[in-house]
């Protein structure tokens, strides 16, 4: 069976941080680019971060450039994202998403994914 399960959300502060994981399993995950998308209530799903297959390269939405990493460790089925400087704006649901694709495809529209986790909470407080 199919399975994204991400960990990691809570609430944080302002200016704090906090780091996401997603353990896969199910799939050949080193196949797969590995997506990161958030739902904040009343918006639609967003694009935050993509790593490709290899973990040679990855993408960011821009207001995440500079505060945020994405990573992924094929060994352990694991995706990361590191979440710094974090504002009440991030505030959202995050999930973890995967696609088959080559090393040179970076996927940030979340309909072209095929497998999602369930989501994780982050709050960030004024």
């Amino acid at each position: 069976q199919v399975q994204l399960v991400e960990s990691g959300g809570g609430l944080v502060q302002a200016g704090g941080s906090l780091r996401l994981s997603c353990a896969a399993s199910g799939f050949a995950f080193s196949l797969y680019a590995m997506g990161w998308f958030r739902q904040a209530p009343g918006k639609e799903r967003e694009f935050v971060a993509v790593i490709t297959w290899s973990g040679v390269t990855s993408d960011y939405a821009d207001s995440m450039k500079g505060r945020f990493t994405i990573s992924r460790d094929n060994a352990k089925n694991t995706v990361y994202l590191q979440m710094n400087s974090l504002e009440p704006e991030d505030t959202a649901v995050y999930y973890c998403a995967a696609v088959i694709t080559s090393s040179h495809r970076r996927p940030k529209d979340w309909k072209e994914y095929t497998y999602w986790g369930q989501g994780t909470q982050v709050t960030v407080s004024s």
